[in-house]
This record gives C-alpha cells, sequence and structure tokens, in this order.
C-alpha cells in the first residue's frame, strides 16, 4: 500500500512500504512549489490555455529530428486539426509540464494535455493517436492490450537514443 505525502515545499512525494535490505526509497512525483518556494496551481495558472480553444497540446521536444517527424505525421493525418502542438523547451509547453507533474525542464517525453487530464510516454501516444485519422484510432485499441511498462520500456529505449539514431536541429520547425 503506497502512501502520498506533501512534503515540505510543497512537493508531493509517493511512499511505498519497502523491504528491510533498502533503506530509503521517496520519489517525488510532483512539483506543487515554484522557484520562489510559494505553492502555484499549475492547472489554474495554464486553464487560459483551454479557455478559447479546448483542444489537446501536444508538447514536443522542439530540436528532435524524431520529435519533429512524429508532429508533420500527426499534422498530416488530423485532417480536422484536433490537436494543436507546443515545444517542450518553449515558456508555454514549460508551464503545461509543471500543470502534468513533470519538471519544466523534462524533455524526455511526448506529453498530451487536455483541459483534464495530461498523457505521457506511450499513453500520451495512444491518446494522440485516437485523435487522428483512421486507422490510427483501431491501431491504438489494441496496441491498450499491451501491458503499459512494455510499452513505456520500448518507449524509453527510442526517447533515450533519439538523438544518436535520428540526430537534432537547431531551432524548432513550429
Amino acid at each position: 500500500m503506497a502512501l502520498t505525502l506533501l512534503a515540505p515545499g510543497g512537493c508531493a512525494r509517493l511512499c511505498a512500504p519497502r523491504p528491510a535490505h533498502i533503506r530509503h526509497r521517496v520519489t517525488t512525483f510532483a512539483t506543487l512549489s515554484s522557484p520562489g518556494g510559494h505553492a502555484v496551481d499549475w492547472v489554474e495558472a495554464t486553464s487560459s490555455f483551454f479557455e478559447q480553444d479546448a483542444r489537446p497540446i501536444m508538447l514536443f521536444d522542439g530540436v528532435c529530428n524524431l520529435c519533429n517527424g512524429g508532429v508533420r505525421f500527426v499534422r498530416e493525418n488530423d485532417r480536422n486539426r484536433r490537436i494543436r502542438f507546443e515545444p517542450l523547451q518553449s515558456d508555454a509547453g514549460k508551464k503545461l509540464l509543471r500543470r502534468s507533474g513533470r519538471a519544466p525542464d523534462d524533455i524526455s517525453s511526448v506529453v498530451l494535455v487536455e483541459k483534464d487530464r495530461s498523457y505521457i510516454k506511450s499513453e500520451a501516444v495512444l491518446k494522440i493517436m485516437d485523435y487522428i485519422d483512421i486507422p490510427f484510432p483501431q491501431l491504438a485499441f489494441f496496441l491498450q492490450f499491451v501491458p503499459q511498462f512494455i510499452r513505456d520500456i520500448a518507449y524509453d529505449n527510442v526517447a533515450d537514443n533519439r538523438y544518436t539514431f535520428f540526430g537534432r536541429s537547431e531551432s524548432c520547425e513550429i
């Protein structure tokens, strides 16, 4: 059974029971404080992103060639323009990362931010596939039956090597 604790400084921590041979293991899963030390409601702070346009926002690494290719692919297969795009490195991207419980400098994963929820890694990819044209929603339906930890291992292997295999650009294409 895991416990969630609010630590000093506004950081939420997940504490799980640990075997006797492991002395201390605490994982931070959401930072709720700003650099000045006061708590910020990042959902409220970024609600303006969804006031005029309720479409989800795909956050991506703006200098990654693989990620930019993924954005092009989604744009070409999203005839109804159901998804917006924002580089992780932008000010808006950093704020939306905070909204999603991630560090503002974490460019390790694609993130899909909806008005009420965020998705990361393979879960974000499957959700993006739900928004684009046929046959991708159907493919996402079948891929959801692959356990998430297996999908995320595959995702992490690609993400960790994306610059090596696909390179980087000097600036974001969008």
